[in-house]
């Protein structure tokens, strides 16, 4: 069921270079380095067809073991990466290596009677059902049909498909024999997505034992709770729950029925509304949601796990597309900068005979601690095989979803600002090429130029041009198109936003948290958007003294050891902080140091720390 906004697929929107572009050059040399016979050491384990003896050296370690219970998790995500680059831009290189590695999971399906395809053994759900203990069986399975399905959808892949089908069978067969009560015993154990994997087959199939196998993952004892308004999250382990609510998301996609939309809708009431976010935007400590506004006490080595950002956006994304409320936007940006990009790929920059102390390089964060003095922890390429090694290659693999959405042929909006251009097909016989690039206001090094002299310190400003040209049928550029643009004001934008046309200024109104809308006859047009910003103090909701210091949507984080005290105004942190090492050569740089403290700290930007101990969050006092 269709309702609200409508996306582009991964084909229709391209990247141009930013840090996002560089991302998904870095998860494609991840994914691609990794060897077949490693991805499915596993399931060649669990079909017969793998063994070593003594000690292998060259195989995935971490929770990829073959000793471990969540063995073969990672595949399901991997998959998922590499039917999303393919989609995105036809690499075939890619595609080749996961239709082999489909190939060689239907030859272990074979093997295994025709039906079971997982790199576990279907004891384990015996198991469970005798209540049992064992580490996410559904959550492991998941994984993989995850990754199918999106080969399928996205790559083409029919013997996907076929895998799928046949492995549904096993899960329809085994689940028929309990009542509704053992159900509910059962989905006690971490799910993972299995009512997202059987809304989507029963959408990809009609076939009525599908959509029977997505009413018997309904996880009745948290989704009832939750309609009747009832706090079930507060110490819940969130990713046990994000991704059976993204399950009824899709159940009411496929359905239409109100009870699905309405979980949703509560679940990210409680979860979001009520409940507040760290500076950063997540909500978890230890791998549970945090009591309702009552963080001071959370602030640990283990905030934010990777896996609940990838998932909490995925929801605000769905929850875009339903409403068009700008809400979930804000949020998706704020996790994009301090959580997707602060925990995976990073890179130092060091030159000119610097060289690292430890590294200069950081695959995945699984946490990101925010108590004072912190380190972010990095995993290793094939040594750990957290569950967050899965959600950073399918988090990095495009960078290219949740900028552009549209309404029919009458509305186009601009939901993200990342360098990119994608093809609005407006009407039966014209097509709108829509191309976004962010202008830095760097100037020139060496020509004489209007720029350095106008912009001599780092701009308070981010600056979006977007050019709009109008194409007919024949290819001609000369068409016209009248439909409204959207262009979101995010919720860190000070003061009023600056909207010109070809260089002329636009009288119009904008709040932080909205929408500018114009509407008008397009053709070749030039778009210039410019949205002030500055420094802002994020207060943690129980200690309004303690605060963290944000640029625009970026959190900045102290380079120390422990925690400070720092002495101003809060509501005045421009006198707190200043601008520290703005420029290099073609870059203006985001660094910031205390001013008129007792001790110095300089501040960078959350997403650029790597190794370094950092601060987030400080108490301030007036002097």
């Amino acid at each position: 069921m269709k309702q609200g906004l409508s996306g582009f697929s991964y084909d229709e929107v391209r990247l141009l270079n930013s840090i996002f572009k560089r991302k998904t050059e870095l998860n494609r040399k991840y994914i691609m380095s990794l060897k077949n016979e490693n991805l499915l050491q596993n399931y060649y384990l669990e079909a017969g067809l793998w063994s070593h003896s003594g000690k292998p050296e060259d195989i995935h370690w971490g929770w990829e073991s073959p000793t471990s219970q969540l063995r073969g998790h990672f595949l399901g995500h991997w998959l998922s990466a590499a039917a999303r680059i393919y989609a995105a831009t036809k690499d075939m290189e890619v595609k080749a290596k996961a239709d082999y590695v489909v190939k060689e999971l239907a030859r272990c399906q074979k093997e295994n009677g025709g039906e079971w395809a997982g790199s576990i053994p279907e004891k384990y759900f015996h198991w469970i059902a005798q209540g049992k203990w064992v580490w996410a069986p559904h959550y492991t399975v998941h994984k993989t049909f995850m990754g199918l399905i999106e080969m399928y959808r996205l790559a083409g892949n029919e013997q996907a498909l076929d895998i799928v089908i046949n492995w549904a069978k096993w899960f329809y067969r085994w689940t028929g024999q309990f009542t509704k009560e053992q159900m509910d015993d059962i989905l006690d154990f971490e799910t993972g997505g299995m009512l997202e994997v059987w809304a989507d087959l029963y959408e990809i199939t009609g076939d009525k034992k599908h959509l029977e196998l997505m009413y018997r993952y309904d996880r009745r004892r948290l989704f009832e709770p939750l309609l009747r308004g009832e706090d079930v999250l507060t110490n819940m382990h969130a990713n046990t729950t994000i991704p059976e609510v993204l399950g009824a998301a899709r159940a009411w996609e496929v359905t239409g029925e109100q009870r699905w939309r309405d979980i949703v809708m509560a679940y990210w009431d409680l979860a979001v509304d009520k409940r507040g976010t760290y500076c950063t935007g997540g909500q978890t400590c230890g791998e549970v949601w945090t009591p309702p506004g009552k963080m001071s006490a959370r602030l640990g080595g283990k905030n934010q796990e990777h896996c609940t950002v990838y998932n909490m956006m995925r929801l605000a994304e769905v929850l875009f597309r339903w409403t068009g409320d700008v809400k979930y936007a804000d949020y998706w940006e704020r996790n994009l900068y301090n959580g997707i990009l602060a925990q995976g790929y990073w890179e130092g920059s060091y030159t000119h005979g610097v060289k690292p102390e430890v590294s200069d390089k950081g695959l995945i964060a699984y946490f990101l601690p925010l108590r004072g003095g912190a380190r972010k922890a990095w995993g290793t390429e094939t040594e750990d095989f957290w569950c967050c090694h899965g959600t950073l290659v399918q988090a990095n693999a495009t960078h290219n979803m949740g900028i552009y959405y549209y309404r029919d042929n009458d509305e186009f909006v601009v939901a993200q600002y990342i360098p990119s251009e994608v093809v609005y097909n407006h009407a039966e016989r014209t097509k709108v090429l829509i191309r976004q690039n962010i202008d830095n206001l760097i100037g020139s090094m060496q020509k004489v130029n209007s720029i350095n002299p106008t912009v001599a310190s780092r701009p308070n400003k981010m600056v979006i041009d977007i050019a709009i040209k109008v194409f007919d049928e024949a290819g001609n550029s000369n068409a016209q198109a009248e439909f409204t643009l959207k262009l979101r004001v995010p919720w860190w934008v000070k003061g009023e936003a600056l909207l010109s046309i070809n260089g002329e200024v636009q009288d119009v109104k904008s709040k932080p948290s909205g929408f500018i809308s114009v509407r008008r006859t397009w053709s070749n047009d030039v778009v210039r958007l410019e949205l002030p910003k500055g420094l802002y103090v994020c207060p943690l909701p129980d200690n309004p003294d303690v605060v963290a210091f944000m640029d625009g949507p970026v959190v900045l984080a102290g380079l120390c050891n422990e925690e400070r005290i720092l002495y101003g105004d809060k509501d005045a942190p421009e006198t707190i902080l200043i601008p520290d090492n703005e420029r290099e050569w073609m870059s203006w740089l985001n660094g910031y140091r205390t001013y008129n403290q007792e001790r110095g700290i300089r501040f960078i930007p959350l997403y650029e720390v790597g190794y370094e101990p950092y601060t987030v969050y400080f108490q301030i006092k007036k002097r």
